[in-house]
């Protein structure tokens, strides 16, 4: 089992952003990506857009093409202690991490600029395969009716593991710059404060 390599002294890119390498062995790492390639993955589909990476989601699914959000088959149960280092590393308990989404993103695929859906809070993802960069940019104005932003980049080294929560999460728009080599990705979520409640009620 490997141990996250976080500094706890160091200055965070931005706030609400943890992130560590080598937090996974490469047998993990090994185990993961097949266990993402023997998923039903399908090509990610917005409205009438086709996306290049392939998803399979566990726990919830929210349908970009239909813009509903509902219960999906339960994660497999080899995520479960893999959710449980993810939650630890988050400061959460595991069952709070309701959803897993899987990802293969086959050579020039990636994902554009977003947030993710309000119905979610924290976000941990796990980086597999080959390196990549979590850009993200922040609106700061606009000069000469251009909107200018801040920036900043994120190394995704294989066997990572990121967390966004807070300014990072809610703020700041991310997205992950395409590459030219075979990548995957398991990212956990939890639920929003708000949406916890309305399934209660």
């Amino acid at each position: 089992m490997a141990s996250s390599q976080i500094d706890l002294f160091a200055t965070p890119l931005l706030p609400g952003l943890a992130a560590a390498e080598r937090f996974l062995a490469a047998a993990e790492e090994a185990a993961l990506i097949a266990l993402v390639d023997s998923a039903p993955l399908a090509p990610f589909r917005f409205q009438q857009w086709l996306g290049k990476r392939l998803t399979a989601s566990f726990g919830w699914h929210y349908d970009f093409e239909r813009g509903t959000f509902a219960a999906a088959e339960p994660m497999p149960d080899a995520l479960l202690p893999i959710r449980a280092r993810a939650a630890a590393f988050a400061g959460l308990e595991a069952d709070a991490l309701v959803q897993a989404l899987v990802i293969r993103y086959d050579p020039g695929a990636g994902i554009g600029w977003h947030r993710d859906r309000p119905m979610f809070d924290h976000v941990v993802g796990l980086s597999l395969g080959a390196p990549a960069a979590m850009r993200f940019r922040r609106r700061t104005g606009e000069r000469d009716g251009r909107i200018q932003y801040r920036r900043e980049t994120q190394p995704l080294e294989p066997r990572s593991i990121y967390h966004l929560s807070g300014e990072a999460r809610w703020d700041w728009e991310h997205s992950i710059a395409p590459i030219e080599e075979t990548r995957w990705s398991v990212t956990f979520r939890s639920l929003s404060a708000r949406e916890r409640d309305e399934r209660a009620g």
